[in-house]
């Protein structure tokens, strides 16, 4: 059951990244940072979806995703529907892993963790949920900042869940 949780996590995170991308007024908005802001929207997409291509569709899943982390925050001036497309092509990776991960392989340690550090794989897929959600809540403050416009993605919230009916 934990695989299927973690995996309605990351598509609710991916759905709430997507929707905060909606409510920026145009492309450029997206790569607009303010003072003390070192990261746009558009860069923190690119880090989101390529760290979760790396780990989760790279090394658990074996995808053959080479990661440039330097890219993704190098480049400026994507259009949202280049980020969209990322987005969905991270939401294959993570779909792709997810319907082959087993409940038991959530026990063993992860590959690849930074630093070498030895963590569970589930432990380390939680991890990687939270970074996700921190740096949805992040351009979702940015947006208002730079937008002026006090909307609601309606972020991290419950909605998500629909598809996990309890008994």
């Amino acid at each position: 059951m934990t695989v299927q949780w973690l995996t309605l996590l990351y598509f609710r995170g991916l759905d709430d990244l997507e929707k905060e991308l909606d409510l920026y007024p145009d492309d450029a908005a997206v790569w607009t940072t303010v003072p003390g802001v070192t990261n746009s929207a558009g860069t923190l997409t690119l880090h989101l979806c390529g760290n979760l291509q790396h780990f989760i569709g790279a090394k658990l899943g074996g995808s053959g995703y080479v990661r440039s982390r330097e890219h993704e925050f190098a480049v400026r001036g994507v259009p949202r529907a280049e980020l969209k497309a990322e987005i969905a092509r991270t939401r294959q990776a993570v779909a792709a892993t997810m319907a082959v991960l087993s409940e038991a392989a959530l026990q063993e340690v992860s590959p690849d963790v930074p630093n070498g550090i030895r963590l569970p794989t589930g432990l380390f897929l939680m991890h990687l949920s939270t970074h996700l959600a921190h740096h949805i809540g992040q351009i979702g403050y940015l947006r208002r900042v730079v937008t002026g416009n006090p909307a609601s993605a309606g972020a991290v919230g419950f909605g998500g869940f629909a598809p996990a009916v309890m008994p």
